[in-house]
């Protein structure tokens, strides 16, 4: 179930809100978010979901302008666990915490829903996110071998590593 609810944490800068259909028109306009692996039509599908809930932080809208989706976190709600569908920031604000403010929304989310555990895959390479997985204290349960297909210019497929975490800890 979507609240329309902002969060934030003392720690944070960034605001975490739950997006709705009424973000929509901002989806689209970012386009996918390089390396999310979800394009922005079925992430404004999911904005609609009522089994999850998609959670963005909106940057910039300074000076008469629009804000811009800085990053988005789609979570889905399991009978006992929610799962991380994808989780993108746009290049120009990676590193500066978006992604760990996405994180602490989505196990205040999980809590909410009194789920077990986050689970969710990972391509093997991407290093970046791994780190942030492994900060918000995730851990390794398998790997699916050949899973995701070569990014551009490549020849290889990717394995994809399952990861989860207790809810709270």
């Amino acid at each position: 179930m979507a609240e329309n609810k902002t969060q934030t944490s003392a720690s944070a800068r960034w605001q975490v809100e739950a997006l709705g259909s009424r973000h929509a028109g901002r989806v689209m306009a970012g386009g996918s978010i390089a390396g999310s692996g979800t394009m922005a039509g079925a992430l404004c599908d999911a904005l609609e979901t009522k089994d999850g809930q998609v959670l963005g932080v909106m940057a910039g809208g300074s000076a008469g302008q629009a804000p811009e989706l800085a990053g988005y976190l789609w979570l889905a709600r399991l009978a006992f666990d929610a799962e991380i569908q994808a989780l993108g920031v746009a290049p120009q604000y990676r590193g500066r915490g978006v992604g760990d403010a996405l994180m602490r929304a989505a196990d205040e989310a999980a809590r909410r829903w009194h789920s077990e555990r986050v689970l969710l895959e990972v391509r093997a390479g991407n290093a970046a996110a791994m780190a942030l997985y492994r900060r918000h204290g995730f851990g390794v349960d398998g790997r699916r071998r050949g899973y995701y297909p070569p990014l551009a210019g490549g020849s290889e497929r990717e394995d994809a590593l399952l990861m989860s975490r207790a809810v709270g800890v």
